[in-house]
């Protein structure tokens, strides 16, 4: 048998039995509800101490999944058998019906160990009513006076605040937190010395009764704690959703088209760029001959002669005379000498030799 599972109940030696008789141990067709309810908790046991690295591994699942529906039937199987009613006190239960109330909290404890994130809204308001099922259960029957928290409202705006603050004020209640906690740690040691007192095989039918009650105490602290992180990460998931709304691009074209611009000139109007140009030398739309071509048409045109172009003995009588001037330069001793000494004594003297001005 598991850790924490409860234990069959021992054979009456002499103790008074409760006056209805259970009727959970009726044989039938398919798994008993007693093994469906030993199947759901040791699973679920099982999943808490798992060493998997994430509890989405799929062997976790596996065993999240097959606890889901054992304790699905044993669910369906109590409401089938009417164990529980809001007409009988606690004392009318018997002894072992009683651990058939904890068949809601397990269910939204394992409820909340599925891993999808696309579901976990879904997953978090089952896991809640689940919790919220057990708690009036027990309310119903004296073992609890607290109601299950509210639930937060879904509307946003207003409401949503209203959640918030909600949130805030359990979250600031430090000293209901450290009172749960210790009643936790003492419910633990209490169960644990019961729990081998009645694994022993010694524990009369008070002791095993004790004992239920105990576990359905200690479930009792559990599905307050799980429903208050039910409801803060509720609030996270709806800010989430708020913010991925508000970041999301409209429907249709991201941006509008933008038209291609034209090309355009650096100048102030056509005007101008005629007159002055374009800021950058022109490049020739005429040759010189046919300058001289039109020139002369035009003159032509209006009656007078054109202009010799170019003057036919001007250049040669001009080369003559630089030619000559040329010779006459080579035959004068005098004045190539005079030239030779001017060059060597640049090669000596460089410029700006002698000049004493500039010197501070």
């Amino acid at each position: 048998m598991a850790e924490g599972a409860l234990p069959p109940l021992p054979e009456a030696h002499g103790q008074v039995v409760p006056s209805r008789p259970s009727m959970a141990e009726a044989s039938g067709e398919g798994p008993r509800l007693p093994e469906l309810l030993e199947t759901g908790w040791r699973l679920l046991e099982e999943v808490e101490a798992s060493t998997e690295p994430s509890s989405g591994a799929p062997s976790v699942q596996a065993k999240v999944r097959q606890g889901l529906g054992a304790l699905q039937r044993a669910a369906a199987m109590v409401e089938e058998l009417e164990l529980f009613s809001e007409n009988e006190e606690l004392e009318e239960l018997a002894s072992a019906d009683l651990k058939y109330l904890l068949v809601p909290a397990l269910l939204g404890a394992l409820t909340l160990r599925q891993v999808e994130p696309s579901r976990r809204r879904e997953h978090l308001e089952s896991a809640r009513r689940h919790f919220c099922r057990f708690l009036e259960l027990c309310r119903s029957y004296g073992l609890s006076g607290a109601r299950p928290p509210p639930a937060a409202p879904r509307e946003d705006g207003e409401a949503g605040s209203a959640a918030q603050r909600s949130l805030l004020a359990m979250a600031s209640s430090r000293q209901a937190k450290i009172e749960r906690y210790k009643q936790k740690k003492e419910l633990e040691n209490k169960l644990a010395s019961l729990r081998t007192f009645v694994e022993s095989g010694q524990a009369d039918e008070e002791q095993v009764r004790e004992l239920y009650l105990l576990q359905a105490q200690k479930w009792i602290t559990i599905s307050f704690e799980e429903i208050e992180s039910i409801d803060q990460e509720m609030v996270i998931l709806k800010s989430r959703d708020t913010m991925k709304q508000s970041s999301a691009p409209p429907h249709g074209p991201s941006r509008q088209v933008r038209t291609p611009l034209k090309p355009f000139i650096l100048t102030r109007d056509a005007a101008q760029a005629k007159v002055f140009g374009a800021g950058y030398p022109g490049l020739p739309t005429m040759t010189v001959n046919d300058w001289y071509d039109q020139k002369k048409r035009e003159e032509a045109a209006h009656g007078q002669s054109a202009p010799q172009w170019p003057p036919p003995d001007t250049n040669d009588e001009e080369l003559r005379k630089e030619q000559q001037e040329k010779i006459k330069e080579e035959d004068d001793e005098e004045a190539l000498q005079k030239a030779r000494d001017w060059d060597d004594w640049k090669d000596t003297h460089p410029r700006g030799y002698g000049n004493r001005q500039n010197m501070g």
